[in-house]
């Protein structure tokens, strides 16, 4: 059975967990490394749910995924989706397409009138998920920052 929830403050931990998991399994599709997640003060943990509307995806009572938004700096009325993540044995089950309507859903509540995010240009499977739920690439392009410059990424993004 798959389940979506909201972190609460107090679930700091659980938060720093996912994350460190999924930095260890695809290292390539974040700005942050595991190295510097290892770092953080357990304070900053439940600061980011605080500041970051972060949902969890619960697939047969184990953490499966995540995905987190952050209000976007540079455009009016819009939010990023960051730290989209579905574990390696979870996916081609749902568990993104969930992940993506809880974040869309939110969204929503918010009266944002688009959401944006960035994807690795070679991130096939991320880039079918983000198209099946609408976004289109607005041509804009970049790369993660070092140590993987290397990575490049496009934007994506979604009217609401």
């Amino acid at each position: 059975m798959l389940k979506i929830q909201r972190l609460h403050p107090e679930e700091g931990n659980r938060l720093r967990q996912i994350r460190l998991a999924s930095l260890i399994d695809a290292p390539d599709a974040f700005a942050g490394t595991h190295e510097q997640a290892m770092q953080r003060a357990a304070a900053s943990w439940s600061k980011q749910i605080r500041e970051l509307p972060t949902f969890v995806a619960v697939l047969d009572g184990m953490d499966a995924g995540m995905v987190r938004t952050a209000p976007a700096t540079d455009r009016q009325g819009a939010a990023f989706i960051l730290s989209m993540w579905v574990a390696a044995d979870c996916r081609g089950v749902g568990v993104g397409d969930a992940l993506m309507d809880a974040a869309i859903a939110w969204a929503r509540t918010q009266d944002l009138a688009e959401l944006v995010l960035d994807v690795g240009v070679d991130n096939m499977a991320a880039i079918a998920l983000y198209s099946r739920k609408g976004f289109r690439a607005t041509g804009e392009t970049g790369a993660l920052p070092p140590p993987r410059e290397h990575v490049g990424e496009q934007r994506m993004a979604l009217r609401l």
